[in-house]
């Protein structure tokens, strides 16, 4: 289990999570302000698509596969338009192409029963398409302007117990850990600013602590004080 870093904070005097969470959110919006998504698509169809891919696996990789998938698959229909073998195939390069094969068809015959065809808003509706888990959800309705939860990913799962926003090791109990102290207006742009800040400062092995803006508000900081 992670070392908790919430009691340490009290300890060095950097105040509790209600009150360091603003600058943490202001500092890592400065410092990365080009962090977004990194999956590209062009309609809420290709967003949903490219989130189911990207499960176990890289961003990086998928982009490589949508370009040429989405020039092939534009609809739901054409999704179950070609043999499930065929899609196996095309998206053979993300990794476990045959459950994401059968949960993007199943996802597909969904949206066209139940949603004219159309990509759903809430999270109670995302969750309900097969191979949608929350995080999957929360992303997807987080990038159509309506995030209704925080994506906890492997970076912000490290960097919110790093910086004393939890204790907590459970994906959803971080979520609701960060849901009572990041205000909600935030809540779609916190993931990306921590994923960024976690691939370019905050290292799993080796954190940058000296280069790091959240320094004398991380109580996990290696600087002596």
């Amino acid at each position: 289990m992670a070392r908790s870093y919430v009691g340490e904070a009290r300890r060095r005097g950097l105040g509790r999570r209600r009150e360091r969470i603003g600058a943490i959110v202001e500092r890592l919006a400065a410092e990365h302000s080009d962090a977004e998504i990194a999956l590209r698509f062009r309609s809420d169809l290709e967003l949903l698509v490219s989130v189911m891919l990207s499960a176990q696996t890289t961003d990086v990789n998928v982009n490589k596969v949508t370009p040429t998938l989405f020039s092939k698959y534009r609809t739901p229909e054409d999704y179950l338009a070609v043999p499930v073998e065929e899609l196996e195939r095309d998206i053979y390069a993300t990794g476990f192409f045959r459950q994401k094969a059968k949960a993007i068809r199943g996802t597909m015959r969904m949206l066209l029963e139940e949603y004219d065809g159309t990509v759903p808003r809430t999270l109670a509706e995302l969750v309900r398409l097969p191979g949608v888990a929350r995080k999957t959800a929360n992303v997807v309705a987080a990038e159509l302007g309506h995030a209704q939860g925080i994506v906890v990913d492997t970076h912000v799962r490290r960097l919110s117990q790093r910086l004393g926003l939890t204790r907590q090791e459970d994906p959803g109990k971080i979520e609701r850990d960060l849901q009572r102290v990041v205000p909600r207006p935030d809540w779609a742009r916190f993931p990306h600013l921590v994923i960024w800040h976690g691939r370019r400062v905050c290292d799993a092995r080796r954190p940058l602590c000296e280069e790091c803006v959240l320094e004398d508000l991380c109580p996990s900081s290696r600087l002596p004080r």
